[in-house]
């Protein structure tokens, strides 16, 4: 099931950051937020990416084009520092579209453009490039394919940003929306 991640925002919450490098690239930790969000698609086995570029694109493809996978594995050097025999990777079957979808498109304009990578899914998955969570994927999934829904989407209800909701529009203005603990309709 493919990925589409929107990467390409002004990233105006992230002033301090964004007017340097684009809001995914934010550093957690030694790798950019992006990282963070694909490593967790990858985890459940979703290793088939869109990114959706817009504001310093440039940025997120030089990321990629020089990834250096020594930084977050472990690895043997060889000959003198000549040769690199890694004992573990994390990206080498992980397959990346970078897709320039426009400085100002809005989310459903980045979703159109990359519309032809999509052909033959029957689901994608979609996400922000920051948006990390710990959201149970497979259940999550499950949830939304039960539903017969033409989108699923999962967010964050305030002021209890521990629990996650899942929430359903469809039949004119009827919505389901579901937590951990309770479901209204």
């Amino acid at each position: 099931m493919k990925v589409v991640l929107f990467c390409g925002g002004l990233g105006m919450r992230l002033r301090e950051y964004s007017e340097a490098i684009p809001k995914p690239m934010v550093p957690v930790g030694y790798r950019p937020i992006l990282w963070h969000v694909m490593r967790y698609y990858a985890h459940y086995g979703h290793k088939d990416f869109i990114l959706c570029l817009g504001y310093m694109a440039d940025a997120v493809k030089k990321y990629f084009l020089h990834y250096d996978e020594t930084i977050s594995n472990d690895f043997v050097l060889a000959e003198g520092g000549k040769k690199v025999e890694l004992l573990a990777s994390d990206i080498h079957d992980w397959r990346i579209t970078f897709v320039d979808t426009g400085l100002y498109s809005n989310i459903g304009q980045r979703l159109s453009l990359v519309k032809p990578f999509l052909e033959g899914e029957e689901m994608f998955l979609a996400n922000y490039g920051d948006g990390l969570s710990d959201v149970p994927l497979p259940e999550t999934i499950e949830f939304c394919r039960a539903q017969s829904a033409t989108a699923c989407f999962v967010g964050v209800a305030r002021p209890a940003a521990s629990t996650w909701w899942r929430r359903r529009t469809g039949d004119g203005s009827r919505a389901f929306v579901t937590s951990r603990t309770r479901a209204y309709e």
